[in-house]
């Protein structure tokens, strides 16, 4: 077993002092069964604290993180948090709260959630609202089910049909064969956008909904959504908001306004909780009145300003995840809507906006624009230049790690050739826009003049450039041969 200690373990060396019980000690041996303990453990490595912390804070430096660099992670909205929403999640009155406390004794953060329902349905537009889906797929989930029980309460078999764009993000259609409907796609049109004739071509009785992103994952708002919505709703159909890109509209237009039913949102992305790391994320969908009763239970509701959770809904689909959501991010996302109030949450949009048709001027010049117009909080350029040179657009991504920025989103939507999907958000400055811009054309003239260097990239990142293929194929996840 002694070949299995860590390297960096030496004898003797230790970085704690635990002090001696002052109860007798049981013998473990004698006082566990046999089948219970394990004889395989190797032995502890043996380190001091400096050495324990160094190799930990090491470690983390690995990783690139939105507190070190440049994120322009497109249709993701990787931005700056505030750390103090952070704070606020972890005050003891929250954290050492448990989920089968008596109501009276929660009180507090019943309040919060209420008040958090109440402001997401000022934000969308809509009647009520359900903060139990862990995250957004598990929204768009919650959501395909609330319409599948409100056709089914009608009777109304025949709806089996939901429509996507070709522009989709990839869990719409997933998600919608996941609640047994027949997914139909649709083309976009020259400008990017839902292509009327293509839609009309598909509506019929048998349509239950269409899922929009609006704007869309070109960054481009759908100009014609009241045709859209108009179109579908005449059918019988309802219509979905994929709220991955709400972050472009708060307090400029609200998806209730423009027609649709249901909308989920990514409290996770636009309401500030770290993005990325593995979780845990957090959603919330909200609906018109037609559909609230078919909602998740249980609801929170407040009468004569006692808080409480409504588990009498007959007609609710149940529940979509134990207890009531995941409540450290709704702590985050309420503190990031009190902080800016509704005009701060349309400066966002604004400034999402603004950074983001700015960047794209600065950088059109090396790329081609898969639709050159005014954008929405993201663009879509295409590396079709680049790959006529021998460089395509996973290894111009890889190169800019050299960089200390993160790539942008590769190969999506898959209507654009080569393409780079980017997002600079509404908390990046002018110079970081300016400094990505001049590492983007540092890029394109190494692919005119020395293409090896991009196509081998990365060449200063704690891994170098691997075999995708044979990693997928044979994954290897132990720490050491």
């Amino acid at each position: 077993m002694e070949k299995l200690l860590y390297e960096k373990s030496r004898p003797n060396r230790i970085a704690h002092k635990i002090p001696q019980p002052d109860v007798k000690m049981a013998n473990l041996q004698s006082s566990l069964p046999s089948k219970f303990l394990r004889k395989d453990l190797c032995k502890l490595p043996e380190l001091s604290e400096l050495e324990v912390v160094r190799h930990f804070v090491n470690l983390s430096q690995n990783n690139f993180s939105i507190d070190t660099g440049f994120y322009p992670l497109g249709s993701c909205t990787m931005k700056y948090n505030p750390k103090i929403n952070d704070e606020l999640a972890r005050l003891d009155g929250f954290v050492n709260l448990h989920p089968y406390q008596p109501e009276s004794q929660v009180q507090g953060a019943l309040e919060l959630m209420w008040h958090l329902q109440e402001y997401i349905k000022e934000i969308v537009g809509m009647d009520a609202v359900t903060l139990q889906p862990a995250a957004g797929a598990h929204g768009e989930l919650t959501g395909l089910l609330v319409i599948k029980a409100f056709f089914e309460h009608k009777q109304d078999k025949k709806r089996k049909v939901v429509i996507v764009p070709d522009t989709a993000h990839g869990t719409n259609p997933a998600t919608a064969s996941l609640c047994s409907f027949d997914v139909v796609e649709i083309k976009s049109n020259e400008y990017g956008m839902v292509d009327i004739d293509s839609l009309k071509a598909v509506l019929n009785e048998n349509v239950a909904a269409i899922m929009l992103t609006n704007p869309n994952t070109l960054g481009l708002f759908e100009e014609e959504i009241n045709h859209i919505q108009s179109l579908v709703h005449q059918v019988g159909g309802l219509l979905y908001y994929d709220g991955a890109n709400l972050n472009a509209i708060m307090g400029l237009v609200r998806p209730g306004d423009t027609g649709f039913d249901v909308c989920h949102l990514n409290l996770h992305k636009t309401f500030s909780t770290p993005h990325g790391g593995g979780g845990p994320g957090g959603c919330a969908v909200a609906v018109r009145e037609h559909l609230a009763s078919f909602l998740p239970k249980p609801m929170v509701k407040m009468d004569n300003g006692r808080y409480y959770l409504d588990y009498d809904m007959p007609q609710s689909i149940g529940k979509v995840k134990g207890y009531y959501g995941n409540f450290g991010i709704l702590v985050r996302a309420y503190a990031y809507m009190l902080a800016y109030g509704g005009a701060g949450l349309t400066q966002v949009s604004r400034d999402a906006i603004l950074n983001a048709n700015y960047l794209k001027t600065l950088v059109r010049q090396y790329f081609d624009l898969a639709y050159d117009k005014t954008c929405m909080h993201e663009f879509v350029v295409s590396a079709s230049k680049q790959k006529e040179l021998g460089v395509n657009a996973s290894q111009i991504a890889k190169r800019l790690l050299d960089f200390k920025v993160h790539s942008p989103t590769m190969y999506f939507p898959l209507v654009v050739h080569e393409a780079l999907m980017i997002e600079p958000t509404e908390t990046e400055s002018k110079e970081t826009l300016d400094s990505f811009a001049q590492i983007l054309a540092k890029v394109n003239e190494e692919i005119n003049t020395n293409p090896e260097l991009v196509r081998s990239a990365p060449h200063n990142t704690p891994v170098a450039k691997i075999d995708e293929a044979m990693a997928a194929r044979k994954l290897n996840l132990c720490y050491k041969d």
